[in-house]
């Protein structure tokens, strides 16, 4: 990202579509962390899906067309963010790939994810921050790390470096913190006994380390992650990393009524 001298970068935030339907507070606490970290936010208003659910249900064509509405709405700021590892990961790693060799678009969508950013990485990996207006929730938390972010974008240690800043949050590492929640977007309808299974074993690490909430950096684990705690009633609540990270805890957690 290169930004003149003096200027703020001009960093554009995409919500989300669960954290649009679901869970507004996320959009707004990462609102907060990116013009906090001293960046001019923009929302643009006709953001829609990123494609991810198409793609990976094989609908290629649809996959594009919601890219290239992505790529129109995003072209011309300094940087995309997003609080999701899983829909910056289809941007970055599959927009590229939806358009042939040679297609305006791929070289649209070539630009467009070298340009965006999951926000832990864009926050500690590209301007550097070290600390943030933090809260700790009451009790040790944990961290589960979602799939695509991991493993496609290698964010591990940046949401713990943040998290290690905020006085008085003690982190409690989850037993098999790298393995799967069932989530897996459209895996939980494919294979249902197996995301079961899956979710299930994640609530009981969790709970083992005896933390009174689990984080993560993507909606869609945690709305898995909690529902299946709500239904066996581990008291483990669940919130995204960018709530704690900018001190606002005092939402009821994923799940609770207001």
């Amino acid at each position: 990202m290169t930004v003149s001298e003096g200027e703020k970068p001009r960093v554009a935030l995409l919500a989300t579509c669960l954290v649009d339907l679901f869970r507004p507070s996320v959009g707004f606490a990462a609102a907060k962390l990116l013009a906090d970290a001293g960046c001019d936010v923009r929302v643009p208003p006709n953001q829609t899906c990123c494609g991810q659910p198409a793609w990976n249900a094989g609908d290629s064509r649809g996959a594009r067309r919601l890219a290239r509405r992505v790529i129109e709405e995003f072209e011309g700021f300094d940087a995309v963010v997003l609080p999701s590892g899983s829909c910056a990961a289809t941007m970055i790693k599959d927009y590229p790939q939806m358009f042939r060799a040679g297609d305006r678009w791929r070289a649209r969508a070539e630009a467009l994810a070298a340009r965006t950013f999951e926000i832990t990485q864009f926050l500690r990996d590209v301007l550097n921050v070290a600390a943030t207006d933090g809260r700790a929730p009451e009790g040790p938390v944990t961290y589960h790390d979602s799939c695509s972010g991991l493993r496609s974008l290698g964010i591990k240690a940046q949401p713990r470096a943040l998290l290690g800043a905020i006085e008085g949050l003690e982190l409690r590492e989850l037993p098999e913190a790298e393995v799967c929640c069932g989530f897996g977007g459209t895996f939980c309808v494919k294979y249902p006994e197996i995301s079961d299974r899956m979710a299930g074993d994640k609530a009981r690490h969790a709970q083992e380390t005896g933390a009174g909430t689990i984080l993560a950096g993507d909606l869609g684990c945690l709305m898995n992650i909690a529902g299946k705690m709500s239904r066996e009633g581990r008291p483990v609540k669940a919130r995204h990393v960018v709530e704690v990270l900018a001190g606002m805890t005092d939402v009821p957690a994923i799940g609770e009524s207001a």
